[in-house]
């Protein structure tokens, strides 16, 4: 079921809603009970089949933590270490079976001429999310930072619809003791509003902003394989576009889940927060996907090390984890080789810091033309490899970014020569070349471009819009917005209403959300 579609919007959310609270007044347990119930049917309403993978994911991880913290107590850690790395690789090995699988026999039958086939495997929706959170409920099990066991609130942590196809990953000890307090029963009126505003500015992202640039994005990212040498100009507006319709995408997704579950009285951590804004790519991995990011941090990067061992050490762990991190987003090599390019951005970004800081320089002072050059550095930087996230292949993304590096040459579609009259004849006079772009038929993608640039480079985001309602967890104090703070007023409802109008006039879309492929 998708969150902007007319059976969620419209069915599945209003008695999601009216029977948790009309349980809450009664029981809290059945009303938690009737949200797990509802979590189950929201996932299920894609496959039924996976709803029982679902189901015994939770309750082994919920068995084998209750196991690790008794371990724990009973031997002082010795046996609940073991205890968490089978259920760790128990997890893993699940996932690994439906997200890898394939993607290993493939190369392996590549390198060995061998033609061993598992037949085709459907990738469970949210895999990768909600056997994360539990991964993380492990470790926090085995490290004692789990303190609260109800199976029934286990489940609501684990299924919490949400949260559950796309993130935000979650701890178990921000997400429980929520679960526990009365409050969170009864219809709280502001939460509601607030969540209602938020959830309808997540869906005007997705629904007006991600998929009205996505038709931008097919015909570059298509056009090498159909054997179509694209020019600077195709390129770039077919790459920009990518980025913006997977910034929307993905912060639209997470602005409607924030809201949601404010609807239900529960705060969500925060997990996406500018991240264009960027001035370096640590800052940005701090800004993007930040539950992921902190996941692969304590659970991977930390683990391995950090930085605790020295430079060289540090910048293995880094490569280490983005390469993992990237091969979590996907099986193909697009993924490895983004992942293991963000590590070596990082791996730069780190060094450059240490050289500084070796050269006396203050790094928490900068100049504002100093900012702006490296925030554009660090978007060019995030742009290159979103290509390579996106193409089919590496030679699709090869051949897009010779054509960004300008190996293709400079052509400016020849609709603009008539359009710009004289000044047209002028620059085709000066040698400019127009000439044919099929790649960029539809060159409505500039005006696209230059306004979401100016959207993601200075307009305040969502959280700090709306920071008044404290809307989720993890938000930077400093990061309310210093005009645009809302309030329940009447002319934030209509503006609200508005943006609803749009959003439904345009809902026949129907379009799923990037991150479900992940």
């Amino acid at each position: 079921m998708l969150f902007n579609s007319h059976v969620f919007i419209f069915l599945f959310l209003p008695a999601a809603l009216a029977g948790f609270f009309a349980l809450g007044a009664v029981n809290r347990k059945l009303a938690a009970a009737w949200l797990v119930a509802g979590s189950l049917f929201f996932y299920g309403w894609w496959n039924a089949v996976y709803v029982g993978l679902l189901v015994a994911s939770f309750l082994f991880n919920y068995a084998m933590g209750i196991s690790i913290v008794r371990a724990r107590a009973r031997d002082g850690g010795r046996g609940a270490r073991r205890l968490m790395a089978f259920a760790v690789a128990v997890d893993l090995a699940v996932l690994g079976y439906f997200k890898y699988a394939n993607f290993f026999l493939e190369n392996l039958n590549a390198l060995s001429g061998a033609a061993i086939d598992l037949g085709s495997i459907v990738l469970p929706l949210g895999i990768s999310f909600f056997t994360f959170t539990q991964i993380a409920f492990l470790v926090d099990a085995w490290e004692g930072k789990a303190e609260e066991y109800s199976l029934t609130h286990y489940a609501l942590f684990v299924t919490y619809f949400p949260h559950l196809i796309a993130g935000p990953i979650l701890h178990h000890r921000e997400m429980m003791p929520q679960f526990g307090v009365p409050a969170t029963y009864r219809p709280d009126f502001d939460k509601i509003a607030a969540g209602l505003t938020i959830f309808v500015i997540g869906l005007f992202k997705k629904v007006v902003i991600a998929d009205g640039v996505a038709a931008y994005v097919g015909p570059v990212f298509n056009a090498p394989q159909a054997g179509v040498a694209l020019t600077f100009l195709e390129a770039w507006c077919g790459a920009l576009a990518y980025t913006f319709q997977l910034y929307f995408d993905f912060s639209g997704y997470s602005d409607m889940a924030v809201g949601l579950s404010l609807l239900f009285g529960i705060r969500l951590p925060i997990n996406f927060h500018s991240p264009y804004q960027a001035v370096n790519i640590i800052e940005f991995w701090r800004r993007w996907h930040m539950t992921l990011s902190r996941f692969l941090r304590d659970y991977l990067y930390f683990p391995l090390g950090g930085n605790r061992k020295g430079p060289a050490r540090r910048y293995v762990n880094l490569m280490a984890t983005m390469l993992l991190g990237g091969l979590w987003h996907g099986a193909g090599w697009t993924f490895v080789v983004w992942g293991g390019l963000h590590g070596a951005y990082l791996a730069v970004n780190h060094a450059w810091r240490a050289l500084r800081v070796r050269l006396g320089h203050d790094l928490t002072r900068s100049t504002r033309l100093g900012r702006a050059a490296a925030c554009a550095v660090t978007f060019a930087a995030v742009v290159v490899g979103w290509v390579i996230f996106r193409a089919d292949s590496l030679d699709t993304a090869w051949a897009i970014l010779r054509a960004m590096a300008g190996m293709n040459g400079f052509v400016v579609p020849d609709i603009w020569l008539a359009r710009w009259g004289a000044f047209g004849q002028w620059l085709a006079g000066h040698g400019v070349v127009f000439a044919a772009t099929p790649a960029l038929a539809r060159t409505g993608v500039v005006h696209w471009i230059w306004i979401l640039l100016l959207i993601v480079w200075f307009a305040p985001n969502t959280q700090q819009i709306m920071a008044t309602s404290r809307p989720a967890l993890g938000i930077p104090p400093e990061s309310a917005a210093a005009r645009w703070q809302w309030r329940p007023a009447f002319a934030t409802a209509a503006l609200a209403a508005g943006m609803a109008l749009v959003v439904l006039i345009n809902l026949h879309r129907h379009s799923e959300f990037l991150y479900f492929q992940f």
